[in-house]
């Protein structure tokens, strides 16, 4: 019976998987011994080992007997010589991370100065292309989701200052075009183009602050203790305002002198973003300012009541000179007479029905 269970492969193979169970155990036994080893020498080092009296002096004994007994794995024993690898085991307490630079590139997320000069600049020179030349209520097809994503991730890697030099010289170049091209305005254009290049930027600065607000945040606001909006608005004055305000507000006061000539809209719009460009330039013609801004001309005062009274009366006849009658102050208006006859001869039609 026993040389039929040894003939037996299911027999030979629970015995071959026992014997595999107890190297394995023996493996384990032997690697937890020698962990523990290594803990005890890392955390107390063992003193070192003294002669004794008489005996043989350390630097002639056979290294062998200095070293640490073989540890046994599966059944037999290895000695430090054969099991030491220095080529390829870890040395411990060194960790060794073999990362070549595109590798590390990667999983740190750097964007480099050719990254931004290559990718992240490009995208954000075309949006702001389509911004500043946009015209107002327009829709334009850009994603602000991923220009602000750009703008925040230049920042976070220590990009902000040449973002911002791109930006200023960007915005520079366009309104020295623009500045250009109002140069060869003719006279009778000049007001409505100028209004035209006034709105447009106003406008496009309305999304370019935004999409900027980091930057304007972590590095105008913190390192050069400016706003980006002032900073725009300032490259606006500079680069065209101050260049048009000597033939523009000649333009603006005949305009003025003339009823109609330039829509209430224009006129206002023009006035009102030259104050907030530089409110000095109210000093220019206060008497066109004031019609738009408050607080402009001096407080009235009653002893100038006559002439008040007296500019009030010119311009109303400047307005009957140019077509505009007065009609008849005597009575009721026109229309009025008309609709409270109609009215009251409907009153009566209804109340004689009525009565019949």
């Amino acid at each position: 019976m026993e040389e039929n269970m040894e003939e037996d492969p299911s027999y030979q193979q629970l015995m071959m998987d026992d014997h595999n169970h107890n190297n394995w155990e023996a493996n384990a036994d032997a690697y937890h011994h020698q962990q523990q080893q290594h803990r005890n020498q890392h955390h107390h080092p063992s003193q070192p080992v003294l002669p004794e009296p008489g005996g043989t002096p350390l630097a002639q004994q056979d290294p062998k007997v200095l070293l640490p007994h073989p540890i046994p794995l599966n059944g037999e024993e290895r000695g430090p010589a054969s099991h030491r690898e220095p080529d390829t085991e870890p040395v411990a307490g060194k960790v060794t991370l073999n990362i070549n630079s595109s590798a590390s590139k990667f999983l740190m997320n750097v964007i480099t100065t050719e990254d931004y000069q290559r990718t992240y600049w490009p995208k954000l020179d075309s949006a702001i292309d389509q911004l500043l030349t946009q015209s107002p209520g327009d829709c334009i097809p850009i994603s602000y989701e991923q220009i602000y994503s750009c703008v925040y991730k230049c920042v976070c890697q220590q990009h902000s200052e040449q973002m911002y030099c791109d930006l200023i010289t960007k915005i520079t170049i366009h309104l020295r075009r623009v500045s250009e091209e109002l140069q060869v305005s003719c006279p009778d254009t000049y007001i409505e183009r100028f209004n035209a290049a006034l709105s447009q930027y106003m406008g496009a600065l309305q999304s370019i602050v935004p999409l900027f607000i980091y930057m304007n945040k972590f590095y105008i606001e913190t390192k050069l203790n400016r706003d980006l909006k002032d900073d725009l608005i300032k490259l606006f004055t500079e680069q065209v305002a101050e260049k048009h305000v000597p033939t523009l507000m000649p333009l603006l006061i005949e305009a003025q002198s003339t009823p109609f000539k330039v829509t209430p809209s224009t006129m206002a719009n023009i006035v009102k973003g030259l104050y907030t460009l530089r409110p000095d330039w109210a000093q220019l013609a206060p008497s066109l300012f004031s019609k738009f801004i408050p607080n402009i001309l001096p407080p009235a005062l009653e002893s100038k009541l006559s002439e008040y009274a007296a500019q009030d009366q010119k311009l109303q006849r400047e307005l009957i000179q140019n077509g505009f009658a007065r009609g008849d102050q005597s009575r009721k208006r026109a229309g009025e007479e008309l609709m409270f006859n109609g009215s009251a001869s409907t009153s009566s039609c209804t109340n004689t029905r009525a009565f019949r």
